[in-house]
């Protein structure tokens, strides 16, 4: 009778383990507010300029580059995980990046954020694990991304194998 017990009593914590690890993310909110890539630099330039020309009598000429970017694509929430938000790509000194803004996610374990050829995500590119649930994000593109062979940000539970939400960036 006691190794029934024991093997319960197993089993009851594994099930309560795994409850606690795949429920307690939906009651957990992370909130972001990341600059988007270039403006903040722009800013502290200026700062320095406006310092610099106070003190110098004639000023050196700055040129700016403004970051590019795309029109946005809505964000999708997916049956029992709602999303809202706007993904775009932003470009940067060489550097690109997929930008959600006014983004807002349920929470849930192992999140990752994909580039993907679909809403599958049969082939992908990890961006790496969500940052956010809410606010403004960043994350950073690989060089040499085809970002026409992956025309989909996924927010992925790689635990799972299913798909929280997604932004169809082909028309951006």
């Amino acid at each position: 009778m006691s190794w029934k017990l024991a093997v319960g009593t197993i089993v009851a914590l594994a099930v309560i383990a795994f409850a606690y690890y795949a429920v307690s993310p939906l009651f957990i909110s992370i909130r972001a507010d990341d600059d988007v890539p270039g403006e903040a630099e722009q800013s502290q330039e200026a700062s320095a300029q406006d310092v610099e020309e106070s003190t110098a009598t004639q000023p050196a000429p700055v040129i700016e580059s403004q970051p590019i970017q795309s029109v946005g694509a809505e964000v999708v929430g997916t049956l029992g995980h709602p999303a809202s938000g706007i993904a775009r790509i932003v470009r940067d000194q060489g550097k690109t990046y997929l930008r959600y803004e006014d983004f807002t996610t349920i929470n849930g374990p192992d999140l990752f954020v994909y580039l993907a050829s679909d809403t599958k995500a049969t082939e992908f590119v990890n961006l790496g694990a969500l940052k956010a649930t809410e606010g403004n994000v960043n994350y950073e593109i690989p060089p040499g991304t085809d970002l026409s062979k992956y025309p989909f940000a996924l927010v992925w539970c790689r635990a799972f194998g299913v798909l929280f939400n997604s932004a169809d960036l082909s028309a951006i």
